[in-house]
């Protein structure tokens, strides 16, 4: 007997052992979609994309409480950088992958035109091609060489490392070294405020930015290029001959919280904020 008695308590101890194990390794369902719910991610790069996805990230985090969206510009060389040494759980690009780049997977949320601004007093209505050449490379520096006022021209150029550069750059088949520019500035909302503080001034940014300011009665106006109008309705048309995807990027295949938000990024969910933000929804 007493030997019996000394078994049953081993027995029933090393059961107890055996559950608590169990319900260590194995959680519940509930706090394993707890956890899924509840999170960080860090979003960095392009200041045209940045805007966009503060405010889808604000709609994500309200249909998914504790999760927080921390989105953060620097341009879309950080966007990329970030994402490839996950520093960032997703960057943000406001172009297509260069082919050293297609290592990463990007995906588009929106579509965007870069634009040429001037201030709304200057009655410069239109510039060629050549005559925008010939401005950013200082062979014209006076409004009055093409039918403006005698005004020394103050050109606005972007830093390095951003994609509205790239895009400029490429479309106008111009080198950054090229460009004389007397000030020159980082994200959008920086040349929109250079160009509306100086009635003589000159700059590009993303046509869905400068609208929205316009809108707000900021003095700036865009210009057309080629004979078309800088609008978002030319870039939904695919008239507009400077136009752009605006991407989310990741390291590799996304999971988990990353995929959910770049899925609803990409939804009809947030095609209002998208409009909202004079960028072009993606097609259905």
């Amino acid at each position: 007997m007493k030997k019996l008695t000394k078994v049953v308590p081993l027995s029933i101890s090393f059961l107890a052992v055996c559950l608590w194990l169990q319900s260590c390794t194995k959680p519940s369902q509930t706090a394993a979609q707890s956890e899924q719910s509840q999170g960080k991610l860090v979003l960095t790069g392009s200041s045209t994309v940045a805007p966009l996805a503060a405010e889808i990230g604000k709609r994500f985090e309200s249909e998914h409480p504790g999760v927080r969206v921390d989105v953060q510009t620097g341009g879309s060389s950080r966007g990329i950088t970030d994402a490839r040494q996950g520093v960032a759980n997703v960057g943000m690009v406001s172009r297509a992958l260069k082919d050293e780049e297609k290592d990463l997977q990007a995906f588009s949320i929106a579509r965007d035109g870069v634009g040429i601004i001037v201030h709304k007093d200057n009655p410069v209505q239109l510039l060629s091609d050549k005559q925008v050449v010939d401005i950013y490379t200082g062979k014209i520096n006076n409004w009055k060489q093409v039918k403006g006022k005698d005004l020394p021209i103050t050109v606005v150029n972007k830093a390095e490392g951003r994609s509205t550069l790239e895009l400029f750059t490429n479309y106008f088949k111009l080198k950054n070294s090229d460009i004389k520019a007397q000030v020159v500035i980082g994200d959008n909302e920086q040349g929109i405020k250079t160009v509306a503080g100086n009635p003589n001034a000159i700059g590009y940014v993303s046509i869905g930015t400068a609208e929205h300011n316009a809108a707000q009665e900021v003095p700036i106006k865009l210009l057309p290029i080629a004979g078309v109008a800088a609008n978002t309705e030319n870039v939904q048309n695919s008239t507009f001959p400077l136009s752009r995807p605006l991407n989310l990027v990741t390291k590799t295949q996304p999971k988990g919280l990353e995929k959910q938000f770049i899925d609803f990024a990409r939804s009809p969910q947030v095609q209002d904020i998208v409009k909202e933000q004079n960028f072009v929804p993606l097609s259905k």
